[in-house]
């Protein structure tokens, strides 16, 4: 999950920041070498706190 959210987001925001221009993809595969382990760490942190939601807004059905 977290590798293909920060995909998408690397390849946006480096579009916006600097570009479509040569050497776009580089930039892009250095941003996401920061980003990914960032997102991992989010959805480590995240996941159970939307576990607890998701629990306490839904009903099991028998």
């Amino acid at each position: 999950m977290s590798g293909i959210m920060a995909l998408p987001i690397c390849l946006v925001i480096t579009a916006a920041n600097t570009g479509l221009s040569e050497g776009y993809l580089l930039r892009v595969i250095k941003a996401y070498q920061l980003a990914m382990p960032v997102a991992f760490c989010c959805v480590l942190f995240v996941r159970p706190v939307v576990m607890m939601l998701v629990r306490l807004t839904t009903r099991s059905v028998p």
